[in-house]
């Protein structure tokens, strides 16, 4: 297992390019965020299903390398959106993950997208992890 400060070192250190925060790790959970830039919008004011999907997929890893420890050869293998709302482009965007299953080779789980504040999910995805032999149970 790794706790939050050490999975948020190890994303400043190897993805620096990134600007999603870890907020909450444990139990088979995570919380990510990101503040919403410019970079981020759409025409209409929406924000990026690209930005979405990336946002999703970190809070993924996040809660796999929370129960398996810091690996960093675990890799996305499928990630499916279903956008349900439009995003608000004034409000950071909250990531939730809940792993459904951790097995030896694969870590499924599901996240739900929410514009900071609001209740109703504005996505809804559901992604598979690999997990490298020499890490599985």
């Amino acid at each position: 297992m790794a706790s939050k400060e050490e999975i948020a070192a190890f994303i400043a250190r190897e993805f620096p390019q990134t600007r999603i925060v870890v907020e909450k790790v444990g139990d088979q959970r995570a919380t990510v965020s990101q503040t919403v830039g410019e970079s981020d919008l759409r025409p209409g004011g929406t924000v990026s299903g690209p930005t979405l999907m990336a946002v999703a997929d970190v809070a993924l890893y996040v809660a796999v390398l929370g129960v398996i420890g810091i690996v960093p050869l675990t890799v996305t293998t499928s990630l499916t959106i279903n956008f349900l709302r439009k995003p608000q482009a004034d409000r950071r965007i909250i990531a939730e993950c809940h792993l459904m299953k951790i097995g030896k080779t694969l870590a499924i789980g599901e996240v739900s997208l929410y514009s900071e504040g609001l209740p109703d999910a504005v996505a809804h995805v559901v992604g598979t992890y690999a997990i490298p032999p020499r890490h599985r149970s």
